[in-house]
Parts: structure tokens; C-alpha cells; sequence
């Protein structure tokens, strides 16, 4: 997966999560389980995508092959510190 790739899949993945928070807001009553599911899991592929991203941008700086970066997996990426 190259670089332009990840970003096209950001970006798919930021639209349905404002496509779906825009859909909460105008609903009074608020967000229904399977609605805050897949925001949660939005969340998740987004910090596994930027996660990605920076990790080939990293290597590439480093003059290593950014083709040799994969995809972690979700609960190492999800322990990360903010």
C-alpha cells in the first residue's frame, strides 16, 4: 500500500465519521448503539492508518523501504500514549 493510498483511505474513512456525526447531532435523541459501534471502529482504522502513514514516512526519512512498514495491530496501536 503506498502513501497516496493511505491518505485516500483517510479521507474515506473521515467523511463517513463526519457523515455520521452530523447525522447524531440532528437527531435529538442522540447516536444509537451500532452508530457509536462504527464510530469506534472509524477511530480505530484512522489511527491505524496515520499510524502507517507516519511509520513509511519515518522509514523513508531513515532511508529504509517504506514498503516493509505493515498495518500493526489494533490493541498495539490503540495503547499507544496521546
Amino acid at each position: 500500500m503506498d502513501d497516496m493510498t493511505i491518505l485516500n483511505r483517510i479521507s474515506e474513512l473521515v467523511d463517513e465519521e463526519r457523515r455520521l456525526r452530523s447525522s447524531a447531532q440532528a437527531n435529538e435523541s442522540g447516536t444509537d448503539d451500532e452508530a457509536r459501534d462504527r464510530l469506534r471502529a472509524l477511530e480505530e482504522s484512522l489511527d491505524q492508518c496515520w499510524d502507517l502513514l507516519r511509520r513509511r514516512r519515518a522509514a523513508r526519512q531513515a532511508h529504509g523501504d517504506p514498503e516493509a512498514q505493515g498495518e500493526r495491530p489494533l490493541p498495539e496501536v490503540e495503547r499507544y500514549l496521546q
